[in-house]
């Protein structure tokens, strides 16, 4: 079973769908993370973000792998470890660009679909309803207000020891980021015409988990709930 959580930036994806994940104990496939590290790969060597050549070589040849240290996901890119590099500010500005690159997509879609169909999955981003699974059998497209989703991300950076923590800075950054996702000709920021609408503004965050534990419940999904 897929279940797809579709979303703008900061609002609760990566969160919810670990949580979710966990509850119904499938495995979490966060692809923001694989286009942060392409993001971080083209820093590293150079590559220009409108370099569309550049950043297609590195999203076709450098495989991007998940792993576990204890409890916490880890990620890879090429052989290097990169779960705290992603999480910066500059990558937080870069990865839009690098996502909006058709060839990238393309190139980071199969993979995604290829570890997806292996197993029980929740899978957050941007056009996983839409493009990548869009047979998948539970789709949610969660979001909140910009501003709540500028003080989650502030509170985030606070906790993580990186990224920028000025609110001014983080919402305009956030509101920059949602023009350029849903106004990109690749893949654009949208729900799956048979979503399910969640707005996480004001509301606690367990209750939107529930939700989409419900609906996956409904579909079949057992959980450890139910072991």
């Amino acid at each position: 079973m897929i279940i797809a959580i579709d979303g703008p930036s900061g609002a609760g994806k990566s969160t919810v769908a670990k949580a979710v994940a966990k509850k119904l104990d499938f495995d979490c496939l966060d692809t923001g993370a694989m286009y942060r590290a392409v993001a971080w790969m083209a820093q590293h060597r150079g590559v220009e973000l409108d370099d569309a050549a550049g950043l297609e070589d590195i999203a076709r040849n450098c495989p991007i792998s998940f792993g576990r240290d204890g409890g916490a996901q880890t990620v890879a890119i090429d052989g290097v470890d990169v779960t705290s590099a992603i999480r910066t500010a500059a990558i937080d500005r870069a990865v839009s660009p690098v996502s909006a690159c058709p060839a990238v997509r393309v190139a980071l879609v199969d993979q995604q679909r290829r570890i997806g169909r292996a197993g029980n999955y929740v899978v957050e981003g941007r056009d996983i309803g839409t493009v990548v699974f869009p047979d998948a059998e539970v789709k949610v497209f969660l979001t909140a207000s910009p501003e709540e989703r500028a003080h989650r991300r502030v509170r985030q950076n606070v906790d993580r020891g990186v990224g920028s923590i000025d609110y001014e800075i983080v919402l305009a950054d956030i509101i920059r980021r949602d023009d350029i996702d849903s106004n990109r000709a690749a893949s654009p920021l949208k729900p799956a015409a048979d979503a399910v609408h969640m707005d996480s503004t004001g509301t606690y965050i367990e209750d939107v988990i529930d939700q989409i534990c419900g609906l996956a419940r409904k579909k079949g999904a057992q959980g450890d709930e139910a072991r």
